[in-house]
């Protein structure tokens, strides 16, 4: 509402005192905060005049979600690049795995590592969190990333928004942030089919006899899945116990569609004993995010210098701006050209390659898209879709 106020060029604003804090995070806002009716009453009758709001220094607020560390995470080194990957380009992420492999575990850390929000990000997500009234006691600001972690049996309504009065959803709580959906197949079709268009549209609009309202949802998409009912498909110890027909009905409960619209497909093994049982830890989550940090620093200075502005990552860019940004040299064209016929690609997956080779190229410090480059990328393309 503060928002909307400085919007129509209103400079003062009266709100309760326990919202003074929250309103007080728009610029250019007079705000004053008000305990009783009488108290307002009182201040526009000239009798006894309100305090405005000042801000105070801020305490360290604990964020919502604490992740893991990657240093506690035993090998995966694959995986891990994978999701370092994601994370400097806001790229979505399937992995596939057995049951105890670690997906929920990297999933978790996956936050750790994301860049810092700016101010305009932070004001994005303390307004959805506000009105879903979600927002915690003693945090005017959400300073860190969301992340969201629905259970497969959550409703069409709870995963997207809606309601006689609509309210945001878990995609919009995950704004600038990461949505992880674990048992990806469990998950009810026609839920997950509602994805399609906010994972591409990057907002969810929410239609009703009274009119229609549009949350943001700009949101990270991380799910885990096994290769198959029993979960041991594939494994090189534990046998399947699943018939054929069986692991592929399982599979297609999710759609080429919307699998297309997945960048990186992971498959996660199982961990050997020598790595668990080891004592050398992994690398820190702070190092990792280093790298995150610098990459997203050369998207925004990219975007920004030749006007496409609203781009926070490479992820979000169009097909204009990948034409632009992604360019290829004639060996990544040749390889590019093969893998369009052995992958039998989409021009919706042609595109996202494009997309996550430039992250790629960003990580590295390059300029240019590299034929190394590429080759990353497309290993992160699946030959057949799951199967299918």
């Amino acid at each position: 509402m503060a928002a909307t106020a400085r919007a129509n060029s209103f400079a003062t604003m009266f709100v309760p005192e326990v919202d003074a804090g929250e309103a007080a995070l728009i610029p250019e806002l007079q705000i004053f905060p008000v305990k009783t009716l009488a108290e307002l009453f009182e201040h526009l009758a000239g009798r006894k005049a309100l305090v405005a709001y000042r801000a105070q220094a801020e305490e360290e607020i604990a964020p919502l979600f604490v992740p893991t560390d990657f240093s506690e995470v035993r090998g995966q080194e694959h995986v891990k690049r994978a999701l370092e990957i994601a994370a400097a380009g806001g790229h979505n992420v399937l992995m596939v795995g057995s049951p105890g492999a670690g997906k929920t575990l990297l999933a978790r850390a996956l936050p750790g590592i994301l860049p810092e929000m700016s101010i305009d990000e932070s004001l994005d997500v303390t307004r959805i969190y506000s009105v879903a009234d979600q927002l915690p006691s003693g945090m005017p600001l959400v300073r860190h990333r969301p992340f969201r972690a629905p259970h497969h049996t959550i409703s069409h309504a709870g995963l997207v928004g809606g309601g006689n009065v609509p309210h945001p959803g878990e995609i919009s709580l995950a704004h600038r942030g990461v949505l992880f959906l674990d048992e990806f197949p469990e998950f009810g079709t026609r839920v997950l089919e509602v994805m399609r268009q906010p994972m591409e549209d990057k907002v969810v609009t929410i239609s009703r006899a009274r009119g229609s309202l549009t949350f943001s949802a700009n949101f990270q998409l991380v799910a885990a899945m096994n290769p198959c009912p029993c979960g041991w498909f594939g494994d090189s110890q534990k046998p399947c116990t699943c018939a054929p027909s069986m692991v592929t009905k399982y599979r297609k409960r999710i759609s080429g569609p919307l699998l297309d619209r997945i960048d990186i497909h992971v498959e996660v093994p199982r961990v050997d004993y020598e790595k668990l049982s080891g004592n050398r830890g992994g690398e820190p989550s702070s190092a990792i995010r280093k790298r995150v940090q610098a990459a997203r620093d050369r998207q925004r200075t990219r975007f920004s210098g030749d006007g496409a502005n609203g781009l926070a990552s490479n992820a979000d860019m169009r097909v204009g701006e990948v034409r632009k940004y992604c360019k290829l040299d004639e060996q990544s064209q040749n390889l590019m050209r093969s893998a369009m016929s052995q992958l039998n690609l989409s021009a919706r997956g042609y595109h996202r390659i494009l997309k996550l080779a430039r992250t790629i190229a960003d990580l590295a410090g390059s300029e240019e898209i590299q034929s190394a480059h590429l080759a990353e990328a497309l290993q992160y393309r699946p030959k057949t879709i799951l199967g299918q």
